[in-house]
């Protein structure tokens, strides 16, 4: 294990960019060098610590990752976190795995009627944590290696992906990603509800309105976006809806009270207030801030 984990800092630390893209589609790479806070958009992937330790807060639940393990994030959910004790001479690198619900659905197919039926079931968490198995940490590598070598990622690359997405369907956290490729599965009716919300954050709606167009009762409904976010739709919303407006604030620092309105909000002081309370300063010294961190990397 150990030895996997070092050839695997090594390739991330070598490979890494700012943007954390890479040549193989749907694989990031991350090197922080600065043990920063902040609230994003967890993607639905799965992601794996080679080097630091990374803390996520999702609603109230806390989560935390260290070398070896991965979290898998089933449903792209807004989050705060960071990473612990990262510096220039001792960076926090990670794998990130992009989860893409149609080659799951096509593993499943061909994986079996036992699959599918595995894929039932209550909603898992929309965010878990697992220690990765050697065979796991074994495809990573070599889908990593391949960065050395150009020429073999068109070829091999999707096979190696199959493979990692594989091992995740029969890993821990099994259940979570074989709902993520099931159209009628719990969890995609939430992640469908969570797709809806963000389309339409500046909306007022009604959780029976949403309920009724993910196809559940209303009692189903709440129970399963409960269990999967942490939080109720409402709240998620609210999240959503302050995520955006951040945005929004770096390309028009000095539109407040618009940001405010363009993301939903009537009151042009609950906004400041409750952007204050999720971020820890007003909108109008954030976006100060955030002009600042713009000129500095243009």
């Amino acid at each position: 294990m150990n030895e996997h984990i070092t050839e695997l800092r090594d390739l991330i630390d070598r490979h890494a960019r700012p943007d954390m893209s890479t040549p193989i589609a749907g694989i990031m790479l991350a090197r922080h060098d600065v043990s920063a806070y902040e609230k994003t958009m967890s993607g639905t992937v799965m992601a794996l610590v080679a080097q630091g330790a990374k803390y996520l807060a999702l609603g109230d639940r806390l989560y935390e990752y260290r070398p070896g393990q991965y979290l898998l994030a089933s449903v792209d959910l807004p989050v705060s976190g960071q990473f612990l004790d990262a510096g220039p001479d001792h960076p926090a690198l990670g794998f990130g795995f992009e989860l893409d619900p149609m080659s799951i659905a096509e593993l499943l197919l061909q994986g079996g009627r036992d699959c599918v039926r595995e894929g039932s079931g209550p909603p898992p968490s929309g965010m878990l944590v697992s220690d990765a198995p050697q065979a796991l940490l074994d495809a990573v590598i070599r889908l990593l290696r391949l960065l050395d070598s150009p020429r073999d990622i068109a070829v091999l690359a999707p096979l190696i992906k199959r493979e990692i997405l594989w091992r995740l369907i029969v890993g821990e956290q099994g259940s979570a990603v074989r709902q993520l490729g099931l159209a009628d599965s719990h969890l995609s009716h939430i992640s469908r509800a969570v797709r809806w919300i963000r389309e339409h954050h500046a909306a007022s709606f009604k959780v029976e309105d949403v309920a009724d167009f993910v196809g559940m009762s209303v009692s189903a409904f709440y129970r399963n976006f409960q269990a999967v976010t942490a939080m109720s739709p409402i709240q998620f919303q609210k999240q959503i809806r302050l995520q955006q407006a951040r945005l929004l604030l770096a390309s028009h620092p000095n539109d407040v009270t618009g940001v405010g309105f363009k993301v939903g909000y009537d009151s042009a002081s609950q906004f400041s207030r409750e952007y204050r309370r999720y971020f820890g300063a007003a909108p109008s010294q954030d976006a100060q801030k955030l002009r600042s961190l713009s000129a500095t990397h243009a």
